[in-house]
C-alpha cells in the first residue's frame, strides 16, 4: 500500500553499447580480466526501462513494458538486490512501491539488468534522502555486477578488473549504428565458459590512445558466444552483407553494425526490413 500524497519519482536506465571489449585471461578468483570501453545509449527512448516509485508501507516491485515478460520481481532481480543495498547502507527498512517499465531486451548484451540497479540506487537514495555520495553508490554498483557502476557514470566509460572499476572518458561520437537482436538469449556465464574451448584470440589490452580517439571496434568474445549460439552467425552474415561492421554486444545476442553514413545505415535496416528476418531492429 502506498501512502497517502507520497510524491512519485522516476529515473531512466539507458541501454549500453560495448565499442571495445578485452578478454585479457582468468583470474584466480575465477572471473576474467576485462578492459572495456562502453557508451551509455542516453536519449533513445525504445533502449530505455523506467523505473518509478513512492514511499509504501511495504517494498513491491511491479514488471510491465514490451520487454518485461517472463522477469521476475523476486529477491533474484537486480532492482531488489539493490535496495537492500540501501537498505543496508540506511540501517533501516526502505519501503516503496516500485514500478519497472521494460523496453530493453532481456539477455541481449545490452546491460538491461544493470542498468536497473544503477537506477534503483539512484532513485532509493532520492526518495527517501539518503545523502549517498557517488562514491558509496559506486561502491554498491560493484557488489551487484560488473556492468553497474558505468551506468551511474554515463556517457563513455573505461572499464578494468571484472569491468567494475569505471572511469569517465571524454564523449568519442557513434558512427551511424544499426542495433539488431535476433530474439535469441546467450547466457552470459556459458560464453565465459566457452573462453576455456575456442581460447583468447587477442590476448593484448588496448594500446595507448590519444585522447577523444575512436577506440577499436572489437569484442573478445565473440568466437565464445558463437561456439554457444551458432544462429548468431547469420546475423553477422547478414549485416556484413549490408556492407555494415557488425559487433556483439556484450555476450550476445544483440549485434551493432556501424556504417559510414546515416544513408547508408537507413538502407541496410530497410534491406534487412524487406528479407522479413524476424528481428528486431533500432537506428541509434
Amino acid at each position: 500500500m502506498r501512502y497517502r500524497g507520497a510524491m512519485e519519482f522516476t529515473v531512466q536506465a539507458p541501454a549500453k553499447l560495448n565499442r571495445f571489449l578485452a578478454v585479457l585471461g582468468r583470474r584466480a578468483d575465477g572471473f576474467h580480466e576485462l578492459e572495456l570501453i562502453t557508451t551509455v545509449l542516453e536519449g533513445v527512448a525504445e533502449l530505455t526501462d523506467t523505473l518509478a516509485g513512492e514511499p509504501a508501507t511495504v517494498l513491491s516491485l511491479a514488471i510491465s513494458g514490451p520487454t518485461g515478460e517472463g522477469l521476475v520481481a523476486d529477491e533474484s532481480n537486480l532492482v531488489i538486490k539493490a535496495w537492500h543495498l540501501l537498505e543496508e547502507a540506511a540501517r533501516r527498512s526502505l519501503p516503496a512501491a516500485l514500478r519497472l517499465e521494460k523496453r530493453i531486451p532481456h539477455g541481449a548484451g545490452l546491460g538491461g539488468g544493470s542498468s536497473d540497479a544503477a537506477a534503483a540506487l539512484r532513485l532509493g537514495n532520492r526518495i527517501f534522502d539518503l545523502g549517498l555520495g557517488d562514491d558509496d553508490l559506486l561502491r554498491m554498483a560493484a557488489r551487484l555486477g560488473s556492468d553497474v557502476p558505468l551506468f551511474l557514470l554515463g556517457g563513455t566509460v573505461l572499464g578494468i578488473g571484472r569491468g567494475e572499476r569505471v572511469f569517465p572518458l571524454r564523449p568519442v561520437p557513434l558512427k551511424p549504428i544499426l542495433l539488431v537482436h535476433p530474439g535469441l538469449h546467450v547466457g552470459t556465464p556459458s560464453v565465459y565458459r566457452a573462453l576455456q574451448d575456442v581460447g583468447y584470440p587477442f590476448p593484448e589490452a588496448l594500446a595507448s590512445q590519444p585522447e577523444g580517439a575512436v577506440p577499436p571496434w572489437r569484442n573478445d568474445l565473440t568466437g565464445a558466444a558463437l561456439w554457444v549460439c551458432p544462429p548468431l552467425a547469420e546475423v553477422r552474415d547478414a549485416l556484413r552483407d549490408t556492407g555494415g561492421e557488425p559487433l556483439l554486444c556484450g555476450s550476445g545476442s544483440c549485434w551493432a553494425a556501424r556504417y559510414d553514413s546515416i544513408q547508408a545505415r537507413d538502407a541496410a535496416a530497410e534491406r534487412i526490413l524487406r528479407e522479413s528476418h524476424p528481428w528486431r531492429l533500432w537506428r541509434i
